[in-house]
């Protein structure tokens, strides 16, 4: 769902062609489909090429913004490649699992096929958003020869600390939600227009070799090996390739940034705008920016040797958010652009503020602070990634903070820029040998709203290692680091600043297997704060822009909706999420197009065993007299010492099932 198409532009320097079913075998003789843009006369005039590689299926799934993106990036004299991931879309295989060493060698090895093309330069750069830019940045680290640049969007350097399967060692609602997401977007079956008549027996294969990833992914409950595969934090020194990073305050991935720029050898650059899991030339909240025209200076440096001072750009651009009264949704999110020529930047400095009695920097805790959370606490906070420009964003906070304990500052006299990581830094003791903690860092409003500025989780047991988790001693006493979300916010004078400690925080993770109590001894808060206070942008950015939007006949509007209930005779709290992305028909090769998600998550407020999640997506596509659709359904709930994990795959063509599968699962529940 796109809710904003940027200003169109035609007439490009170079006219363009379009190869709509590009096959590149891989050297085990597996087929994959490829859609390519290029200059018409590329072999005349080689030109560099741009590779996406992706899962989400190039005829349907991201054509929207591929159509936006693509073909005007080849009008500036580009081969755009958007290869479909073997396993989906039109690509012949399996995928197994999420940035598979088969995964990168196929992206070097397409690489290394684009570069011996007649209409190829010789140099390469790669992109993507989400997974496209995990693994641009995990094929970055391989150093394929050709590869001398990528832009990496809403990304991570740590599979393990912050992608959407854990967050602290906590284990995070969104790591079953993407593995129902994952289960559905793969059992889509590949085009007969261009498979021909062994597209079934493809589709068969695929859905036979599906991948339950759920068991996967929650049951690697540790940094082990599993996760360190792909996380260049490992070694950061093995990417050469120039990066361009760039992410959103309302995306999961909004950590990367900083992190690439402050550790990587390499040139890099990053820009955060207050946008969700977009790109950003048709991201929301705006304001966006002309993100082709960025890449485009990007890529002509770093691939044509243009001397356009790329290399010379600040080397972090941020959006510095105003305060703004909370809401699920807002289409613009006031604030200001400030550059730092370095980062760290030497203008942030620390400044300390102790928990007290209630109070944030008045004093220090003088009664130890008891906390046991209703486990429903965290119904305010937003989706880990928001995507469908709808209710997805951090709500008013005041319900948390009643379930919270709290600790205000004092009215603040002059503004606050909070820019960088935030900490918290706590001594404290648990009755139970499991416990988890959520750090809200929230602005107290004149108004009386309290809005989210940024928040952190921990799984205690996680306090000293990831890769060798302790458990608590009942009753002793320990010491923790609770790291929040990158952010960059601005509290005007008139505010104060809140602390809120929970034991809990659904559905974004999933609760301890006992009602755990904390007893704050002490706390400090580590804040960033810059010194220079931008009153105006320091640095700007072109308007948005794109190719022309996909030609398409919208035969169902989206949707998304988001509801909570309370059953009066249990208790128990269901928030129930509906996402339809509607369904189109594209007028170029007819191919039909529809999904929609239902999720719920339900609660007893007094019982942690009560957690139960459940998902159902349905995929539909077709044309004139032939119809598919795939139901995706999975659900998730625990005792004390397992996670239970149901999951079924029905796939129908005509009405006729084609394939019915059932998953069930018991996976152990170790230091979560």
């Amino acid at each position: 769902m796109v809710s904003f198409m940027p200003e169109t532009e035609t007439g490009f320097a170079r006219e363009i062609i379009e190869i709509e079913d590009q096959s590149i075998e891989m050297p085990d003789g597996c087929r994959l489909s490829a859609r390519i843009w290029m200059p018409k006369d590329a072999e005349d005039d080689p030109v560099p090429v741009i590779l996406e590689h992706l899962p989400y299926r190039k005829r349907d799934g991201t054509i929207v913004r591929d159509s936006l993106t693509h073909p005007w990036m080849a009008g500036q004299g580009y081969a755009c490649i958007r290869l479909d991931m073997r396993g989906n879309g039109d690509s012949e295989g399996v995928m197994e699992d999420e940035y598979t060493p088969q995964e990168l060698q196929d992206a070097c090895d397409v690489i290394a096929w684009a570069v011996s093309q007649p209409w190829c330069s010789g140099t390469a750069g790669m992109m993507g958003i989400s997974w496209g830019g995990f693994n641009s940045l995990q094929v970055a680290a391989l150093r394929p020869p050709a590869l001398k640049a990528i832009i990496t969007i809403c990304s991570t350097a740590d599979r393990f600390a912050d992608d959407i399967h854990f967050k602290g060692g906590c284990l995070l609602g969104e790591n079953f939600g993407w593995a129902a997401n994952m289960l559905s977007y793969s059992s889509r079956p590949p085009d007969p227009l261009l498979m021909g008549p062994g597209w079934r027996e493809m589709w068969l294969n695929r859905l036979r070799e599906m991948p339950f990833l759920a068991r996967e992914w929650i049951s690697r409950q540790t940094r082990d090996d599993y996760w360190k595969h792909g996380s260049i934090c490992e070694d950061y020194a093995a990417i050469e390739a120039a990066v361009l990073s760039i992410g959103g305050w309302h995306d999961g991935y909004r950590n990367t940034i900083s992190n690439l720029v402050e550790n990587l050898e390499a040139p890099v650059k990053g820009i955060v705008g207050p946008w969700i899991h977009k790109y950003p030339h048709y991201a929301g909240p705006e304001p966006r920016i002309g993100f082709l025209q960025e890449a485009r200076r990007w890529w002509d440096h770093w691939l044509k040797g243009i001397d356009n001072g790329a290399e010379n750009l600040p080397a972090y651009r941020a959006w510095l958010m105003d305060s703004i009264a909370p809401e699920r949704w807002v289409d613009e999110r006031p604030g200001r652009w400030i550059a730092e020529a370095e980062w760290p930047a030497a203008g942030i400095v620390s400044k300390e503020f102790a928990l007290g009695d209630g109070s944030l920097g008045q004093g220090a805790i003088s009664k130890a602070v008891a906390i046991c959370s209703p486990v429903d606490c965290g119904s305010q906070t937003g989706e880990y990634f928001p995507f469908a420009y709808g209710p997805e964003l951090p709500d008013e906070q005041t319900a948390d903070d009643l379930r919270s304990a709290c600790f205000d500052g004092a009215v603040l006299e002059e503004t606050l820029d909070i820019v960088g990581v935030p900490r918290l830094v706590i001594r404290a003791r648990s009755d139970k040998p499991l416990a988890q903690v959520a750090v809200r860092l929230c602005d107290l409003r004149p108004d009386g709203t309290s809005a989210l500025i940024t928040m952190g989780v921990l799984n205690l047991t996680h306090r000293t290692s990831a890769e060798a988790p302790e458990r608590l001693t009942p009753g002793e006493t320990f010491e923790a680091t609770v790291t929040l979300d990158q952010i960059a916010y601005r509290l005007p004078a008139g505010h104060r600043l809140r602390i809120a400690v929970s034991t809990s925080y659904w559905p974004f993770i999933w609760p301890a297997p006992e009602n755990a109590t904390i007893t704050l001894e002490a706390g400090m808060l580590e804040l960033p704060c810059r010194s220079v206070l931008a009153e105006r942008d320091e640095c700007s950015f072109e308007k948005p822009v794109g190719a022309e939007p996909w030609r398409h006949e919208n035969l169902r509007p989206s949707a998304s909706t988001r509801t909570t209930e309370i059953d009066p005779e249990t208790g128990v709290i269901t928030t129930s999420i509906l996402n339809d992305a509607g369904e189109n028909r594209d007028l170029q090769h007819g191919l039909i197009s529809g999904s929609k998600t239902h999720e719920r998550w339900s609660i007893q407020p007094d019982d942690p065993l009560s957690a139960t999640a459940h998902i159902r997506w349905e995929q539909t596509g077709g044309r004139d007299s032939w119809w598919t659709r795939t139901i995706a359904e999975m659900e998730m709930r625990c005792d004390s010492d397992w996670f239970h994990i149901t999951g079924r795959l029905t796939a129908t063509e005509n009405d006729t099932v084609m394939f019915d599968k059932e998953w069930n699962e018991r996976i152990p529940r170790r230091f979560v």
